[in-house]
């Protein structure tokens, strides 16, 4: 061991021992602004939005129905509210999400519009009720659409 406690590299024993401070790491880049966002990828996340505030609508609908009806199991109709109300704040976090191209929004989107389209398949042609199920299968559809797009593709691989 050199005099003074020190190697020939430079280093003190204590820090071949105990290990040395930590190097200061490199910068952070800079993240891109939200008008980055390619148009099909901003006409998505429009669309996941809407999304989530018609969700937010339904719940309240069968809240006030659960509140003034006469429901078999209280408790079953709020936890539905709670569900409901769960899949309306997803919808509107990944809204948000795919607004800023987040890699982590496209997967759970896609995920939440295959359930939204078998959803909306069975209130429209197994329910009789096209007047809310085709809607929401032109939304979903839509959804789709915007994510398959070159651009919107790109921006996700960039990233």
């Amino acid at each position: 061991m050199a005099a003074g406690g020190q190697d020939p590299g430079g280093r003190r024993w204590t820090e071949r021992l105990l290990g040395g401070t930590a190097r200061e790491s490199a910068p952070r880049p800079a993240r891109a602004p939200a008008d980055a966002a390619p148009r099909a990828v901003r006409l998505a996340a429009l669309l996941v939005g809407l999304e989530a505030a018609a969700t937010l609508v339904v719940a309240g609908v069968v809240l006030w129905l659960t509140l003034t009806g006469d429901p078999d199991s209280v408790g079953r109709a709020l936890a539905e509210v709670v569900y409901v109300l769960l899949g309306a704040g997803a919808l509107a976090a990944c809204a948000g999400g795919l607004r800023r191209v987040a890699g982590w929004a496209r997967g759970p989107v896609v995920v939440l519009q295959v359930l939204l389209g078998a959803l909306g398949y069975v209130t429209a042609f197994e329910a009789d009720r096209p007047l809310l199920g085709l809607p929401v299968l032109a939304c979903v559809a839509g959804v789709c659409w915007f994510l398959a797009t070159p651009e919107a593709r790109l921006a996700y691989s960039d990233r």
